[in-house]
């Protein structure tokens, strides 16, 4: 039997960064489980203040290639010189937010992990240098990458890649697994009409939408409470729509909290609300049904495959607020209705394991490694 691989896994950020998200705990539990198994798991990603150049985490090895503008140009040279050297046999190019475009550089054969793709969102995201070229890069990878095996973690992003023309029969699909909560909520409750949002506080997730759902939904629902868990870069401006729409004294913004901290907020909630315009898939989302929370987000690529609507939660159309308050206002009006989501998602949220999808991925790189 041939040893396991030797794998470069490209992505800017590894869990520990203050700005890890999704696709960090994709990486980070996938392929440590894989480094469990024996294979030798090497992450190149970005610095940040405190981090150490090389640490280990679940046995796979992390190496800092240094803060953001300095990174890719680094991790491009580390990649062309040590494949050439034959340091690794697959390198795996995660795109969550650049493509590295490694196939035009390195000389081991190379594994894509789809995320999710940008498109126009970018422009909701970033500045628009930093837009433009993401999304121009972007519009590269069909060339690029047109012999490259993908994986992808939804079928929206499958949809995806086969729109921007890449090959149907080049596209697995891997869903997410999750990590289970420890909190379990008592049985038979039924919740109040607390609200609750969980993840990164960044413009394109329309946290704003929210906010001014939770407003119009006081009138009707006098002991409204929101809960907003997370952290980043649109926190104060938040906070600002939160006053201005009259809602601040009982919208609550927790930051980071723990992981008990946050599945005790979750299972507190009658509701879970993700009105992002884009996902990869909805990580969350399966979270918050392990927990009995049925979701309501937008009918959006990611969250339209993570939600069963009209059983595991309600989807809704991109920004209309009226149609949010409505989904969410049955929700926390009828307890039978309430109750017969919430028992589907539980029953939805065990389908979704992360040793499976560890499993997948051992099978996608013992290919990619034959295709040298």
């Amino acid at each position: 039997m041939s040893p396991a691989p030797r794998v470069l896994v490209l992505n800017e950020r590894d869990l520990e960064h203050p700005n890890a998200g999704g696709a960090e705990v994709h990486v980070s539990e996938v392929f440590e489980r894989l480094a469990a198994r024996g294979f030798d798991i090497t992450l190149a990603s970005t610095s940040f203040p405190g981090s150490a150049d090389d640490s280990e985490r679940g046995g796979m090895r992390i190496r800092r290639f240094g803060r953001i503008r300095f990174y890719y140009s680094r991790v491009v040279w580390h990649c062309a010189r040590e494949t050439r050297r034959g340091r690794y046999d697959v390198v795996v190019d995660c795109m969550n937010k650049l493509p590295f475009q490694s196939p035009l550089y390195s000389t081991a054969p190379v594994l894509a992990i789809a995320h999710h793709l940008f498109g126009k969102s970018a422009f909701l995201q970033v500045s628009w240098p930093v837009a433009m070229t993401v999304y121009a890069m972007e519009q590269m990878i069909p060339r690029i990458y047109r012999n490259v095996p993908f994986v992808a973690i939804s079928e929206s992003t499958r949809t995806d890649l086969i729109a921007r023309g890449i090959a149907r029969n080049h596209i697995e699909v891997h869903h997410c697994g999750i990590r289970r909560p420890t909190y379990r909520p008592a049985a038979g409750s039924v919740r109040g009409t607390r609200i609750a949002y969980v993840g990164r506080l960044a413009r394109y997730k329309q946290i704003d939408v929210l906010l001014r759902v939770a407003a119009k939904l006081v009138a009707r629902f006098p002991e409204l409470q929101l809960d907003i868990i997370g952290k980043g870069a649109d926190s104060e401006y938040l906070e600002g729509v939160a006053r201005d729409e009259g809602i601040g004294d009982r919208t609550h913004f927790h930051g980071f909290v723990d992981d008990d901290e946050r599945d005790r907020l979750i299972a507190t909630a009658r509701v879970c609300v993700c009105p992002s315009t884009k996902e990869g898939w909805g990580l969350t989302v399966i979270e918050s049904n392990a927990l009995g929370t049925p979701v309501v987000a937008t009918d959006a690529p990611g969250l339209r495959d993570s939600v069963e609507n009209d059983r595991t939660g309600f989807l809704v159309p991109d920004r209309d607020v009226d149609a949010f308050a409505d989904r969410i206002g049955r929700l926390l009006a009828d307890d039978a209705l309430w109750q017969r989501m919430s028992d589907a998602a539980l029953e939805w949220s065990q389908r979704f394991d992360w040793d499976v999808a560890a499993e997948q991925m051992g099978r996608s790189l013992e290919a990619a490694r034959s295709r040298r």
